[in-house]
């Protein structure tokens, strides 16, 4: 096992702080770390996707999973597989798709680990009719405060806590995962232009879930009657009699083989990686005049379709030496309004954001501090060294939680600790957990410290 110390960040390169670093080969150096940790405690750590402070934990002690990276194999008659919490979701991907299967939640990035996506409890683009990525776990091996690896099944509370919980009930170790039989290794794709966000909202609503992936991308640069424009997105899986003529004998493995660095199409090379408003807004009024008004069955591989943006893996380094604030919140069905009117906050301030990403969530998970609940999830990313960025933002919560909806906890990295109690109200049963089954409070990081988790 390898020891040194360094100085971590999240994804968006905002607050670094510095802890011991440890990268375990095997489930008794990971839990020999968990034993003998110091009075700043540990906590997990995958990929570093994590837009905030959630795997960072100043002064104290980080675990980096990503040496603990084995698939032990797929159990077809059973439709799972077992793998170990470090390994990536792109890699993932490599092994089952030419099997045939797909883990049943694939979310917007590749780069994140197995252990990532439970704690984080990760949606995917058809939460409605799948929820998110714990809901399908069967089982996991969690390291707990007193240095012992549980088998810890859903149902329980503690699973529940778990999924969603950030790492602080735990170390997840490995987990056992159902899978989605699929036939090709292709996507059927439909893509349409909205004017508006009221012609948005109602395109991504009249189709129903006849096709089951659907996102969008939201121009927050414009203003006027245009405002809230934007490009859905919708897919499905391309079954063997949907297959055109000239797409051949083209099979899964063929066309797995990419490995998760597609280009994006017109991403703007920002001149000493910063991004204002003149080149967001430029960037934002290519992007949605270079769309069709409608295009449907467009074929895109499995991997390009899923994890788009992993095209450019440094896309943070556009914001500047300050890095990005991710910002995700969502609102629940009959409160579009509150989005309408955040949406247009966002436009009239001008701030550069050329990622938003506006989705549909169905029924709430168990977890319970699970983000995904019924309504509409909204994300962007705005450059962290934008004056006034933190009472803008602030002013944002306000309104979401007035409305009834909440902040992702898994992309933040700055919100305020009451605003989060306001929008958990799972927080202090989660809290309660915690500190009966850690009171030496084993499992710390800069985020629950931050939030008082």
């Amino acid at each position: 096992m390898s020891v040194d110390t360094v100085s971590l960040t999240g994804w968006g390169r905002t607050a670094p702080t510095t802890a011991v670093r440890f990268r375990p080969r095997t489930h008794e150096e990971a839990a020999a770390v968990v034993r003998g940790r110091g009075p700043r405690g540990v906590i997990a750590r995958g990929l570093g996707r994590s837009p905030g402070d959630a795997a960072q934990n100043a002064g104290g002690s980080v675990l980096d999973l990503t040496g603990l990276a084995r698939v032990d194999g797929v159990d077809a008659a059973a439709c799972v597989v077992r793998c170990e919490a470090g390994v990536s979701l792109e890699r993932l991907l490599r092994v089952l798709l030419p099997l045939g299967w797909l883990p049943p939640v694939v979310p917007g990035t590749g780069r994140v680990t197995v252990g990532g996506a439970i704690a984080s409890d990760l949606p995917g683009l058809d939460h409605r009719r799948s929820g998110s990525f714990a809901r399908h776990v069967s089982a996991l091996e969690l390291l707990t405060a007193d240095g012992e690896v549980r088998t810890v099944l859903p149902g329980t509370a503690l699973f529940d806590a778990t999924a969603g919980g950030l790492g602080l009930t735990g170390v997840i170790l490995g987990a056992t995962l159902r899978l989605r039989r699929v036939t090709t290794g292709l996507m059927s794709v439909s893509t349409e232009r909205a004017g508006d966000l009221d012609d948005l909202l109602d395109r991504f609503t009249a189709g129903g879930d006849r096709l089951p992936y659907a996102s969008a991308w939201i121009d927050l640069m414009a203003r006027g009657r245009a405002t809230g424009r934007g490009i859905l997105t919708r897919g499905e899986h391309m079954t063997a009699d949907m297959r055109p003529a000239h797409a051949g004998r083209t099979s899964l493995a063929s066309r797995s083989a990419a490995r998760g660095r597609f280009r994006l199409p017109g991403f703007p090379p920002v001149p000493g990686g910063l991004l204002g408003p003149a080149s967001a807004a430029l960037y934002n009024e290519v992007r949605y005049r270079g769309a069709r008004r409608v295009r449907a069955g467009e074929l895109r591989p499995v991997p390009a379709f899923f994890h788009a943006a992993d095209a450019f893996p440094d896309a943070n380094l556009l914001y500047g030496r300050s890095g990005l604030v991710r910002y995700r919140f969502a609102v629940g069905y009959g409160r579009e309004e509150t989005l309408h009117r955040v949406v247009r906050r966002i436009a009239a301030r001008r701030s550069p954001a050329v990622r938003a990403v506006l989705q549909r969530f169905g029924a709430a998970d168990p977890g319970g501090l699970s983000f995904a609940a019924p309504g509409w999830s909204l994300a962007l990313d705005l450059p962290a060294a934008l004056p006034g960025l933190a009472r803008f933002l602030d002013g944002v919560d306000e309104e979401v939680a007035a409305a009834g909806g909440r902040v992702c906890l898994a992309k933040d990295s700055r919100m305020r600790p009451e605003t989060a109690a306001a929008m958990y109200p799972g927080l202090a049963d989660f809290r309660e957990l915690r500190a009966r089954l850690d009171p030496t409070e084993a499992f710390r990081s800069d985020l629950s410290r931050r939030l008082g988790l």
